[in-house]
């Protein structure tokens, strides 16, 4: 696409997005990271020129490496896949502004001693895997809220922001929807939590509609 079509594409998401958050309410407000793991850097450069800030990479190294390339660009780089914690140290040279798949206690624990070595903070959100799936990460809806405490307690370098999790992977809504109802009500419990993230380029209205205020945008952004 040329920047012209790509701008209009762009343009049509948002129309999306709007209807979408406007069935919940006027002042529900969505953000929107680029999940950019599948292009090149001069992808994200281009969605940059036309608007996005926010991009999310699944992979330690690509983040690095697009950080790197990108560093003149003012981007607000996002950690959205399974860190490994033998990948702790070169996600913190990075410094992301956000890391949205804490999965685990020792993930959580792991980090805060790197971070606190290191006299750094960082913004996190913690997995929770409300579709109940073998094949996805995170705690427990029954164990959530517990865990998400006990990190905020044993970790204060970690700044908890809220909540992620991943669409029930179907295509029954009804099913999809109750994964995402499940995300919220559990956000809804959580003092002070600012980020209920759910939905990607498949199924981000329905996340909108279900309350989510930050959405995971790849193929349907970075389509050619």
């Amino acid at each position: 696409m040329n920047t012209l079509e790509q701008k209009r594409h762009f343009d049509a998401i948002i129309e999306k997005i709007e209807r979408a958050r406007i069935r919940v309410s006027e002042h529900h407000i969505v953000k929107i990271v680029a999940a950019s793991k599948y292009v090149e850097a001069d992808a994200i450069r281009d969605l940059y020129a036309i608007g996005q800030r926010a991009f999310g990479e699944n992979k330690v190294q690509d983040l690095k490496l697009k950080a790197d390339l990108l560093n003149e660009l003012p981007l607000e780089w996002h950690f959205i896949g399974t860190l490994q914690k033998n990948k702790i140290n070169q996600l913190l040279t990075v410094r992301p502004h956000m890391i949205h798949s804490i999965d685990s206690l020792d993930l959580a624990l792991a980090l805060q001693e790197r971070l606190f070595r290191e006299k750094q903070t960082l913004r996190a959100l913690v997995q929770v895997n409300s579709a109940y799936e073998e094949s996805k990460s995170g705690f427990t809806p029954e164990e959530f809220l517990d865990r998400y405490a006990q990190i905020t307690s044993e970790c204060p370098n970690l700044h908890l922001q809220g909540i992620m999790s991943i669409g029930a992977h179907t295509d029954d809504r009804n099913v999809v929807k109750k994964s995402f109802e499940t995300t919220r009500s559990l956000f809804d419990k959580l003092s002070n939590a600012t980020t209920c993230s759910m939905g990607m380029s498949n199924d981000f209205e329905l996340a909108i509609e279900c309350g989510s205020n930050l959405v995971r945008l790849g193929s349907i952004l970075f389509k050619q």
